[in-house]
């Protein structure tokens, strides 16, 4: 932390916009902490103050627009590299699609304050074709709300954060020790939850030739798509594929035999959507749940058609 303190003091807001702009672009460099100190000691005069929060969130709109334009390019398959590179399997296409579905550009205002969330549906805002000026302008707002408050806590706070800066300065190693400790119980904690995910995975999945085989024999009973309305108007659906809510399962498959097998894909990374949804068919008596191997994009690239 004294490190970090040493820094800002030699680099003041170059450090602050090369911090940020690193994390926004999806570098595990948190910047938020940063913000905070900075707060403290960078903020003297009102002018500084003000400097510091435009500094900061200038660099979340650069390194959102770099997510942005990768989007519009890209498309959705943008958003299988984010959520593979992330830590929280939580922020997988199916959620992020959700509550962009749900409150859509304003969706931003408060994407940096959840987790796995920001790069993610800035990325989607591009892949929806958001018109650019409306893109900045609530992405702008967002990283105002998101650095003001950080800088906020840093100013106001300044005393108590420079006492525990002393102590942790007065405890030598042990004060790094201790935060090193604390960030590494962090990562710890979400390799754990990652690795609960992958061993849900581990399940008998259908490939995509299997699947095109059982359809051309119409021995496969029912295909559920349980991605969100917006990516299935982006990208289609598999012929004959029924959608359904991965949060009202029940209410979707009425008169549907649980004997038959039942293919399930989204377009999340590992099939993680789609295996969860298995599982909860399997509690409601199916016999026979297995995720599609790839997802939609497998599909797609097999060169298989889709319907719109």
């Amino acid at each position: 932390m004294d490190h970090l303190l040493g820094l800002i003091q030699q680099f003041g807001l170059g450090f602050v916009f090369a911090n940020v702009l690193a994390e926004q672009a999806g570098a595990p460099v948190p910047a938020y902490p940063t913000l905070i100190i900075a707060g403290a000691y960078l903020t003297g005069t009102r002018q500084a103050l003000v400097t510091l929060v435009l500094v900061a969130a200038a660099a979340a709109v650069i390194a959102d627009t770099f997510w942005y334009l990768l989007g519009r390019r890209y498309g959705t398959r943008v958003l299988r590299t984010l959520c593979r590179i992330s830590l929280s399997p939580d922020s997988c296409v199916r959620q992020t699609e959700s509550i962009f579905e749900r409150f859509g550009p304003a969706s931003m205002l408060f994407a940096k304050f959840v987790p796995g969330f920001a790069s993610v549906s800035t990325a989607l805002a591009g892949a929806m074709r958001l018109t650019y000026w409306k893109f900045v302008l609530f992405d702008l707002l967002g990283a105002l709300l998101w650095v003001g408050l950080a800088v906020g806590l840093g100013y106001l706070f300044r005393d108590a954060i420079g006492e525990v800066l002393e102590t942790l300065q007065s405890l030598g190693k042990w004060g790094l020790l201790l935060v090193a400790a604390a960030l590494a119980a962090w990562i710890a904690a979400k390799w754990w939850q990652r690795y609960l995910l992958v061993k849900q995975l581990r399940m008998d999945r259908v490939s995509v030739d299997e699947l095109k085989s059982m359809l051309d024999a119409e021995t496969v009973g029912m295909i559920l798509d349980v991605r969100s309305p917006l990516s299935q108007a982006a990208s289609g659906r598999i012929p004959g594929a029924r959608a359904v809510d991965m949060h009202k399962i029940a209410e979707g498959l009425e008169g549907v035999s649980v004997d038959g097998e039942v293919v399930v894909y989204c377009a999340c990374p590992n099939e993680a959507s789609a295996v969860k949804v298995a599982e909860k068919l399997r509690d409601l008596g199916f016999k026979r749940v297995r995720p599609l191997h790839g997802g939609i994009d497998a599909w797609v690239d097999a060169g298989h058609a889709v319907e719109r």
